[in-house]
């Protein structure tokens, strides 16, 4: 479960002392920052070149398994792929619009008024009100969670990264719980939704946490070359501060999966495609120009923000991805950085639904038996604001709307 926010400033302070004590902190950011500032030069003239910087592969060729080891190596060296056709377009295209028929018909925006302020997740980011639905229980949403075609795309992503551990396989790859999570429909011409740059699945806890120093201590040790963002170990077993719309599973990626076409320009998705870019934002925090008692703009039970202020030579290098079409899916690391677009110059709305990828683990179990109680119900997801919309929503998907599969992705059978 997570944990009750402490005294932040004291406890900060006393974690920096500590790592200071063990590590030169200093040595290790310039280090980091230079091979940083590398890496950014060729996701620049990688985009200048081709504008295509993010992996893509096809679901054809996951299912062939015939995806290359070159298409692999890219994948974990930019954190994050696209692949395309997991979906039909049809497909796609007919749970857009099964969806807007949903909000409309539950009069979705003017209920949603009335329980403004619940969800302020994003509160310390520029433009803090991005075009986000809290429902999690349309049919749509469910019937994609729980398609096959889904399940074999996060099984092939699941396998990317290292279960080795000295205590043994720290996730099943091969079986993935369902996280619910929200849908986004961004209007044409729409200039006030975006996000600042970010990570999200905690903030200072990536600092104070037992674990999350676990996964880190080479990086604080200013060996870049020792850290693997792909190694499992302790991931599962990092404790997240209680927080509306921070999640309480290990993703091994975030994602969502296109309903409309949309590309650069489209006030959609950016990516830092560094797999270890965190590096550079771990050490920058514990510089001596930043206050001891705290970590750049690390603020409990907010996103992790990126700005060019403390980030300066992360910020060229995150770039929009290309253009992706209906039954498409984008996927990313927990630890890269990504953002949305200020501004929607298409003629077209731009919605998706998010689906990452969650295997199966103790941590994501204990989860999923919380959230199966509010599907039932028709309540928010647990990691969510209870604004609770879906309640007495008509057209919600039920029990009975579930496969095999997706009561066992849901924890409703052993």
């Amino acid at each position: 479960m997570n944990k009750t926010i402490p005294d932040t400033a004291t406890f900060i302070a006393r974690t920096r002392q500590e790592l200071a004590s063990n590590n030169d902190l200093e040595k290790a950011f310039l280090s980091v920052r230079d091979r940083m500032r590398a890496a950014v030069d060729e996701v620049v003239d990688a985009q200048a070149r081709t504008a295509a910087v993010v992996p893509e592969i096809s679901h054809a060729a996951i299912l062939d398994n015939t995806v290359s080891r070159k298409d692999i190596a890219a994948i974990r060296q930019r954190g994050c792929v696209i692949v395309r056709n997991v979906f039909a377009r049809q497909q796609a295209e007919d749970w857009n619009s099964e969806l807007g028929d949903y909000l409309d018909s539950n009069n979705y925006v003017e209920r949603a008024r009335e329980k403004a302020g619940l969800d302020d997740y994003f509160g310390d980011l520029k433009d803090a009100r991005p075009q986000i639905y809290g429902v999690y229980w349309s049919r749509p949403q469910v019937m994609a969670r729980q398609a096959e075609s889904m399940a074999r795309t996060k099984r092939f992503l699941n396998g990317l990264w290292d279960i080795s551990a000295p205590a043994g396989p720290e996730f099943d790859p091969d079986l993935d719980y369902a996280y619910a999570d929200r849908t986004r429909r961004r209007a044409p011409g729409d200039t006030t939704l975006g996000l600042s740059p970010h990570i999200d699945a905690g903030s200072y806890e990536r600092w104070v946490d037992p674990a999350f120093q676990k996964i880190y201590a080479s990086i604080f040790a200013g060996d870049l070359d020792a850290y693997d963002p792909w190694r499992a170990a302790y991931r599962t077993q990092t404790r997240e501060y209680a927080s509306p719309a921070v999640s309480s599973m290990f993703r091994t990626f975030q994602g969502w999966t296109a309903l409309t076409e949309q590309g650069p320009g489209d006030g959609t998705l950016e990516l830092l495609p560094i797999a270890n870019g965190i590096a550079y934002l771990l050490l920058r925090a514990l510089q001596s120009d930043v206050p001891v008692d705290e970590l750049c703009l690390a603020r409990p039970g907010r996103a992790l923000g990126v700005d060019a202020h403390w980030h300066p030579d992360l910020m060229p290098g995150i770039v929009p991805i290309q253009t992706v079409s209906p039954g498409d899916t984008v996927w990313w690391h927990p630890d890269v950085v990504h953002a949305v677009g200020n501004e929607h110059h298409g003629k077209d709305y731009a919605n998706v639904i998010y689906i990452g990828a969650s295997p199966a683990c103790a941590k994501n179990r204990a989860y999923a038996l919380r959230q199966s109680s509010s599907f039932l119900s028709g309540r928010s997801a647990p990691d969510f604001a209870a604004e609770d919309h879906e309640v007495d929503f008509k057209g919600r998907a039920t029990i009975d709307d579930l496969t095999e599969l997706g009561r066992r992705q849901m924890a409703l059978d052993s």
